[in-house]
């Protein structure tokens, strides 16, 4: 059997990671960071709208997650198997499609949110700061999808420090926009909604200004020089749309079970609702920070995939999996310890407070419970499987409301029950197509590693 690369060891892989994990660990921050932009105007309305607000525009918006997701496997393949052209096409493509789709969405934003609101239960004042909220983070369609593309491609090159530092920039600009529009003009959850959408154009111009530097030219350059045949190759876009359309579904199964839990408290009344929101956020920081050692699996997968290399799979399985286990046991231990002081500082509602509460100890097992899922979603990403990951979506999300109907009669405590067990349902889905994965990469090949593209 062939040796994998030296590169690929637990040093090489943390060094990959880390630079993810503190720009993943960023996004929940701003999200805890808007939750007490409001959360200290003692505005219990306004808290649970942002709540509701932002599950809306994450459905919405994340729907068309396949633009970093399969921007980030096809770009890792394609690195794998040394073709800089398609690299750089890649990247073309996918600031096309996450322009167009943004524009689209904003000319399309009044009868999406009416929809929206139409499905979504939250009483007259908590949807009143909804509604602000949503029409406000619209504005920022077009760039936060084009910046899906730039990360991706960013991710599957492995230039996770350049993405850290993209992510550091549109983080900070959300924090000072939403701190000026809320406590300087008193914008409330517009203020928020606005914030982020300035944020996002701010990442956009950043990301081109990175990725020009990276691949030696402007992707209008890089447009023209590979020219309208080589952009729309047959086969080239028959592959992208196929990946992209199993990695929507997909998505939308995910995003339907998130929604269905924000709605679930929604129909237990305001409190419940803000007090899942402000738990939301200890699940988000958990799932962001292991998610560095999935977007690592999805790069480094990819790579292997690209040089045809199983030794290399392999161990880039198993060396993210150990540092996502371990990560996932000390956050665990981290929410538990600290997360009654956080909830006191986030809210001072008491009923809130006292919700959040109950419920932390649920809040705290997540990490542990959904890094499996984290982590296998990394792995068949960077194959590029998108029909594994649709299937099995789908599946763990009729399971999550067959579960979450059949404990109903606990209230909120089934509620969290439901959302722990939507986990566990993923990952045994993705686990029955693991086999059939290893089986499609054959023996050792006679090459080890994957030739690296600066």
């Amino acid at each position: 059997m062939s040796k994998p690369p030296p590169s690929l060891n637990r040093a090489a892989i943390f060094a990959q990671a880390w630079p993810i994990m503190l720009g993943q660990a960023s996004i929940p921050l701003v999200g805890v960071v808007d939750a007490v932009v409001i959360g200290r105007t003692g505005d219990a309305a306004a808290l649970a709208g942002v709540a509701l607000g932002a599950t809306i525009v994450n459905l919405v918006f994340w729907t068309f997650g396949f633009l970093r997701m399969g921007m980030t496997g096809l770009t890792a393949q394609a690195a794998g198997a040394g073709d800089r052209a398609e690299i750089d096409i890649l990247l073309v493509r996918g600031l096309a499609a996450g322009s167009a789709i943004g524009l689209i969405l904003l000319a399309l934003m009044w009868p999406l949110r009416e929809m929206a609101f139409a499905v979504f239960a939250g009483g007259e004042a908590v949807t009143a700061q909804a509604r602000a909220f949503v029409t406000a983070r619209f504005a920022g369609a077009p760039a936060s999808l084009a910046v899906f593309a730039i990360n991706g491609w960013l991710f599957g090159l492995g230039r996770t420090r350049a993405a850290l530092g993209l992510q550091l920039i549109m983080n900070l600009a959300n924090v000072a926009f939403d701190v000026a529009l809320v406590f300087g003009l008193g914008m409330g959850a517009a203020g928020v909604g606005f914030g982020t959408a300035g944020a996002e154009w701010v990442a956009l111009l950043t990301g081109l200004v990175l990725v020009t530097r990276i691949s030696g030219a402007s992707p209008l350059t890089l447009a023209r020089k590979a020219g309208r045949a080589a952009l729309f190759a047959g086969e080239a876009m028959t592959r992208l749309f196929a990946i992209n359309r199993d990695l929507m579904i997909r998505t939308i199964a995910l995003l339907i079970q998130f929604a269905w839990f924000a709605n679930a408290g929604a129909r237990l009344g305001a409190v419940n609702l803000a007090a899942n929101h402000v738990l939301m956020q200890f699940v988000s920081v958990a799932a962001f920070v292991l998610d560095a050692f999935a977007f690592t699996a999805e790069s480094r997968i990819g790579q292997a995939i690209g040089a045809r290399s199983r030794p290399q799979f392999v161990r880039a399985a198993r060396l993210t999996f150990e540092f996502s286990l371990l990560s996932g046991l000390a956050l665990a231990l981290l929410f538990w310890s600290l997360g009654g002081l956080t909830i006191d500082f986030v809210t001072t509602d008491p009923a809130i407070r006292s919700a959040a509460h109950r419920y932390l100890p649920l809040a705290a097992a997540i990490p542990l419970i959904g890094m499996p899922s984290w982590m296998l979603d990394g792995i068949f990403i960077g194959a590029t499987r998108g029909r594994a990951l649709r299937n099995a979506g789908v599946l763990a999300t009729l399971l999550y409301l067959a579960t979450d109907f059949a404990l109903r009669p606990f209230a909120n405590l089934g509620v969290w029950l439901a959302l722990c067990a939507s986990y566990a349902f993923r990952a045994g889905a993705l686990g029955l197509h693991l086999p059939a994965l290893l089986r499609s990469l054959g023996g050792p090949p006679a090459v080890a590693g994957a030739r690296t593209i600066p």
